[in-house]
């Protein structure tokens, strides 16, 4: 079964930065087949999609963050990284990473929640102005 822990979420000012990280562990993960998304949620808000990568390496983010947050992962230990920057009070949320098993991102698709197989718990992400 494919698990998901996030971590590096905290408190910043605004303009400043984050970086998440996503580890991926457990039986079932494709190393060349998947999906992983970034999700946020805020209290009484549904789940909102942030951004994806796939195992092509597509990238998928949505406008409101595509031009602050950014993808890195190291593939060996299954770590997958969101680089958030100049952060904005309204970024504040607990995100949360999830996976689709065999399976690719797509742009018109990649932010259903209801499309992913595994979820991690979350870590909150917190901008002050």
């Amino acid at each position: 079964q494919v698990q998901l822990s996030e971590s590096g979420g905290g408190s910043v000012q605004a303009g400043g930065s984050l970086r998440l990280s996503c580890t991926v562990s457990g039986s079932g993960f494709v190393d060349d087949w998947f999906c992983i998304g970034w999700f946020r949620q805020t209290p009484g808000k549904e789940r909102e999609g942030v951004a994806a990568i796939d195992s092509d390496d597509d990238k998928y983010a949505a406008d409101s963050v595509k031009d602050r947050f950014e993808f890195s992962r190291e593939n060996i230990q299954r770590i997958f990284y969101l680089n958030m920057n100049d952060l904005k009070p309204e970024d504040s949320a607990v995100y949360y990473c999830a996976a689709r098993i065999k399976a690719r991102c797509f742009r018109d698709d990649y932010d259903r929640p209801q499309l992913y197989n595994a979820w991690g718990h979350g870590t909150q992400v917190t901008v002050s102005a």
